[in-house]
């Protein structure tokens, strides 16, 4: 049978958390604008912990010196711009988003060789073959909080389809994604009030995936080499994310409003809490393709 299509968050509900504005989330991410969990090592900031993150992601999927990399949910770009200002770096790169604010803010200060579109993975049409793809903070809204089990291995199992389809034999997709953790998925179908207020407030349609999930989608089409949970480097940066906006907050405030302000702290606190408790978990993937 094949995969349908991505089941999973809308453009809307992406918009509605990504297009707050660039220079709110500016006042409280790290110089890259890297919104998803960094990996810290010994002595880093914030700031070192993201770029050892990017570096990893771009070495686990050998993506230096690549003729074409793909970025599934790019952000802001600093993943590409790191890689195309390096040594080697790589001769074509193409980030995917869904928002149209970092969609803009990343077009504007990219080099020549890296394109930012707006445009889903369920609808993009690559020019050629990859030779690396690197998907980042993006699988965990590829389902829908009412989607049901079957609904939700579609989506997944169309994703990988897909990576498998555009990557050259033998290469690499490097993955990261939160995910539930030691919580069963909506504890047996009741939302928790802390999911409840992250499925409206923040994450509108979004619900994170489950390893097993990631493990039968990706089945027969590519080879887990690797896979760590960093769930607490994910409780740090939403630390780190909480002291930097609360130390902003007039900002802060004067940019979105009291309101949202209070919907962020509110979210960073109870993520926090989610993965330094083991409910929720950080995944970081290696798969190489598998096949002709």
């Amino acid at each position: 049978m094949t995969a349908s299509l991505n089941q999973g968050a809308s453009a809307e509900a992406i918009q509605y958390h990504y297009d707050l504005g660039n220079d709110f989330y500016e006042l409280w991410l790290d110089p890259t604008l890297s919104y998803s969990g960094a990996m810290y090592g010994p002595g880093d900031t914030l700031e070192t912990a993201q770029l050892r993150k990017i570096d990893y992601h771009i070495d686990a999927s050998e993506a230096r010196g690549a003729a074409r990399l793909l970025d599934v949910g790019c952000g802001w770009g600093g993943l590409l711009r790191r890689l195309a200002t390096e040594p080697g770096g790589v001769g074509k790169g193409i980030g995917l988003t869904l928002s149209a604010a970092q969609a803009r803010w990343a077009s504007a200060i990219s080099p020549p060789n890296i394109e930012i579109r707006l445009e889903s993975w369920a609808d993009h049409q690559p020019e050629g073959p990859y030779d690396a793809i690197i998907s980042v903070g993006a699988f965990e809204h590829f389902a829908r909080i009412d989607s049901t089990d079957e609904e939700r291995l579609n989506s997944y199992r169309a994703f990988f389809s897909r990576c498998h389809d555009w990557l050259l034999p033998g290469k690499r997709l490097s993955l990261q994604t939160f995910a539930y953790g030691s919580r069963r998925r909506r504890e047996e179908g009741r939302l928790t009030e802390g999911t409840r207020f992250l499925a409206k407030e923040i994450f509108p349609e979004t619900d994170p995936p489950r390893l097993v999930d990631i493990v039968a989608a990706s089945d027969g089409l590519f080879e887990i080499e690797s896979l760590r949970n960093d769930r607490k480097d994910y409780a740090r940066t939403c630390k780190d994310w909480l002291t930097r906006l609360r130390a902003k907050r007039a900002d802060a405030t004067a940019l979105v409003g009291e309101a949202a302000f209070a919907r962020y702290e509110r979210y960073l606190q109870l993520s926090a809490v989610g993965f330094e408790a083991g409910y929720l978990a950080l995944f970081r993937v290696v798969l190489s393709r598998v096949g002709r």
